[in-house]
Formats: structure tokens, C-alpha cells, sequence
């Protein structure tokens, strides 16, 4: 990602949508398989941004600038169907070292709510943008204000 690209992901307050055919899940580790290859990123009004990068390059860049998601690692919510469903279900989990290999994609997590299946189907992560765990557009961080509002 150059600076003008990660310069504008911070300035709209981008949000990350990855995809993938299925998710499993062991203890801290979380792994897409059939991971697209693409990140959609896209923002809130006013600026109604929307666009990709590979998700190589996301990965790739996830420890570089000064809000890297390394130095203040994402909330994200995961969302999946299990078999037999016919909702989808989710967990909302903090992100940590993303492994990239070829379609697999796996995450360190740790699980703020929900729970993650053994193995899940038809998936999708919804990822906070840069140093805003808590921003107004912020998934994860709404879920959170409006459980500490209920206590």
C-alpha cells in the first residue's frame, strides 16, 4: 500500500470486507479458506468510498505506519454459517498476525463475543479501520457501547 493509499484509508475512515468459501477455528486461531483475493475497503457519508486492494498487499501491510493494525490491532466481526443453518451467526473478535498462504488466511483472535465454530461455511470479516476501535463507524465498538449501556 503506498502513503497516499494508506493516507486515504485513514482520512475516510475505511472499513475491510474479506470473504471466504469457509472458516475454521482452533483455540486463539481462526482461517479463512478460499480466501478472495481481494479486500473491499469502503466508508461512511459523506464520502461513500469504495474500493479494493489484494488481500496479499492488506496483509502485507498490516504492521506499516504509525496506526498500523499492528501497533492497535482491529475489532472485527465474523460472520458464518454453520451447517444446517439457515441464519447467519458471528462473533465479534479482535485480529492479530494475519499468515497469508496462497488461499488461506489466518488470524490470531481474541474472542470478545459470540462464539466461532469448529468449522463454519460462507463467510465474511467486517474490520474496523485504522486506530479506531471505537469510532463512530466502528462495528465491533457498537456492539461494545451498547452492552455497557444495558449494564
Amino acid at each position: 500500500m503506498t502513503d497516499d493509499i494508506e493516507k486515504t484509508l485513514e482520512d475516510i475512515q475505511a472499513l475491510f470486507a474479506q470473504t471466504a468459501r469457509e472458516v475454521t477455528s482452533t483455540g486463539d486461531k481462526v482461517t479463512l479458506h478460499g480466501a478472495s483475493p481481494a479486500t473491499l475497503y469502503f466508508s461512511d457519508r459523506p464520502q461513500r468510498v469504495v474500493g479494493h486492494l489484494t488481500t496479499k498487499k492488506f496483509v502485507e501491510e498490516w504492521g506499516e505506519g504509525e496506526n498500523s493494525f499492528a501497533a492497535d490491532p482491529p475489532n472485527a466481526v465474523i460472520s458464518f454459517v454453520e451447517k444446517g443453518d439457515q441464519t447467519p451467526e458471528d462473533a465479534i473478535v479482535v485480529l492479530k498476525d494475519p499468515q497469508l498462504e496462497g488461499d488461506k488466511l489466518t488470524y490470531t483472535v481474541d474472542l470478545l463475543e459470540g462464539s466461532l465454530p469448529a468449522k463454519g461455511e460462507l463467510v465474511s470479516v467486517f474490520i474496523d479501520p485504522f486506530g479506531r476501535p471505537l469510532s463512530p463507524v466502528s462495528l465491533a465498538g457498537m456492539n461494545r457501547r451498547a452492552r455497557r449501556r444495558g449494564r
